[in-house]
């Protein structure tokens, strides 16, 4: 009798959720960052703390790194040979795709292959792949107005989204007009503004359009949780509430 009370009580627990992993592969705006950095903060790093214990995010993201880097560095290979069934791939590139002048430059017929590329070598491991526009640059305009900073590539990545089915963050866009709330004056809150003498890893001071500090981070990290739900991906059902409001 003990043995079937038991049986009964058990049957009714919710089953117990697989361990998976979120892979992000990106460019420096997501990335972990080295003590010297600090306060520079890739949204990568509080993202990492909104799950429960079944989720781990491995952020592969690396400073400097363009769809075209990722490959031939075997960045994108190393990712792709761990992939699991029901694992997770954050894809936010364009910052360094899109700059000519550098040396990881992308151009556009190649930057929406590497994507596709992304896509559809997660799904052939069952991985779930999510595409994310380049996060804005903080740009005002003489009239106040944030300024597009990623037009062309952003617009690649949603073109592709829709071509190849993927779900899709805009982080550009929301970014973009988290910014333009804040305001010219009050956005550099965001970022990895410095005064000389504030702060030891940077004794010039430092005034930074593009890279997050630690508050700047969160709240992009914050956008990407929050499209995680109204995606309604099986993910959201791990993302912590506490954690989320708490933090």
């Amino acid at each position: 009798m003990r043995t079937i009370v038991f049986l009964t009580l058990l049957a009714c627990l919710p089953a117990r959720q697989t361990a998976i992993k979120v892979y992000l592969i990106g460019d420096s705006t997501m990335s972990d960052k080295e003590v010297k950095a600090y306060p520079e903060t890739g949204w990568g790093m509080p993202f990492a703390a909104f799950f429960d214990e079944t989720v781990k995010v491995d952020n592969r993201a690396k400073n400097g790194r363009s769809t075209k880097s990722f490959i031939a560095e075997q960045r994108w290979q190393a990712v792709e040979q761990d992939l699991k069934e029901g694992d997770y791939v954050f894809i936010q590139f364009g910052h360094n795709d899109e700059v000519p002048t550098k040396a990881n430059y992308t151009p556009e017929g190649e930057f929406k292959a590497n994507l596709v590329r992304f896509i559809k070598e997660s799904r052939n491991k069952r991985a779930i792949p999510v595409l994310i526009t380049p996060v804005t640059r903080r740009k005002f305009d003489a009239s106040g107005n944030v300024e597009e900073t990623h037009e062309a590539y952003a617009a690649i990545v949603r073109a592709t989204a829709t071509e190849q089915n993927t779900p899709l963050i805009d982080l550009d866009r929301e970014s973009k007009e988290l910014i333009r709330q804040f305001g010219p004056e009050d956005s550099k809150l965001l970022f990895n503004y410095l005064t000389p003498g504030q702060n030891p890893n940077y004794p010039e001071g430092k005034q930074d359009d593009t890279h997050f500090n630690e508050l700047g981070a969160r709240k992009m990290a914050e956008i990407v949780l929050a499209d995680i739900r109204t995606l309604k991906l099986g993910l959201a059902d791990r993302i912590v509430v506490s954690n989320l409001k708490s933090k």
